[in-house]
């Protein structure tokens, strides 16, 4: 089972992370953490298509074709 945090541990989270870099470093943070997570749902597009295009070519090996 995965861990999700609820409202007050978010807070807390919040805090730690402000009391490390700072409240002026988070709105970097942030904007690098959202980078990154766009980048990884490029790169997870380009798996899948990659993934269907090497499934089609398989089943037309197998059919023959």
């Amino acid at each position: 089972m995965m861990f999700m945090p609820s409202g007050q541990e978010w807070v807390v989270i919040f805090l730690i992370i402000a009391l490390l870099f700072g409240a002026s470093k988070i709105p970097e943070i942030a904007r690098n953490l959202g980078k990154a997570k766009a980048e990884f749902k490029k790169a997870e597009k380009e798996a899948e298509i990659e993934l269907r295009k090497m499934e089609e070519e398989l089943s037309k090996e197998s059919k023959g074709v």
